[in-house]
């Protein structure tokens, strides 16, 4: 569901309406991200659509929630791409490799929609949540209950299920930025390896880390 209030009024034919409003969406994105917003003229974005300004004024009322609305349809993408990299696996833990690789994959194969959080957060700081912080809270119980699920069954240590989403949410976002800010260096697998080793192994011997659990 979108995070941005819907003010137009719908004509009759809601399937026109829903296949246009994803094409303005689709096209608004790949110009916000190469242009800017400030940059980006809603003229342009009309006439590659084939219809008028006036027309395009009809879906969104301004250029901000245009914005807006292109950023939430990005993340809510996300979903649908997480939702199928992870719908295939049974296991738990599986489940969580391939969302972390698939969630790395696709802003690799759609580098628009970082682009788009990035100018979010330059330009819209009056929100009071950006777009990608909106939709991992409304995700975030999902893989809370996967982990309690997990703790549950003995296979991972017992400790407050919230600390273990963030650290990973944060690796990944981490990543992913890093990827499309300075360029992806190595593959999609052996980052998403490398976060999957650390996290379930740790860096510690096993030695070393019942001396630190002493320590602490």
């Amino acid at each position: 569901m979108s995070t941005i209030k819907n003010t137009r009024v719908r004509p009759v034919d809601e399937e026109l309406w829903e296949r246009r409003t994803d094409e303005i969406l689709h096209v608004a994105a790949t110009l916000f991200a190469e242009r800017g917003f400030a940059g980006t003229d809603t003229q342009e974005l009309a006439d590659r659509v084939n219809i008028g300004k006036g027309t395009l004024y009809r879906y969104f009322p301004s250029k901000r929630e245009l914005f807006l609305a292109a950023a939430d349809r990005a993340m809510g993408r996300l979903r649908e791409y997480l939702d199928a990299a992870i719908g295939t696996r049974d296991d738990p833990l599986e489940q969580i490799v391939a969302a972390i690789e698939a969630f790395l994959g696709f802003f690799d194969q759609h580098p628009e929609f970082a682009e788009l959080l990035i100018q979010e957060r330059a330009l819209f700081r009056d929100r009071k949540k950006p777009t990608y912080i909106e939709h991992r809270e409304k995700n975030l119980e999902r893989w809370q209950q996967l982990y309690r699920s997990l703790i549950d069954a003995g296979r991972v240590r017992s400790m407050p299920v919230q600390r273990i989403t963030s650290v990973i949410s944060d690796l990944v976002y981490g990543t992913m930025f890093t990827n499309h800010v300075a360029g992806r260096q190595r593959s999609l697998r052996e980052q998403a390896d490398d976060i999957v080793e650390i996290v379930f192994y740790g860096i510690l011997s096993d030695s070393e880390r019942i001396y630190w659990e002493r320590k602490r």
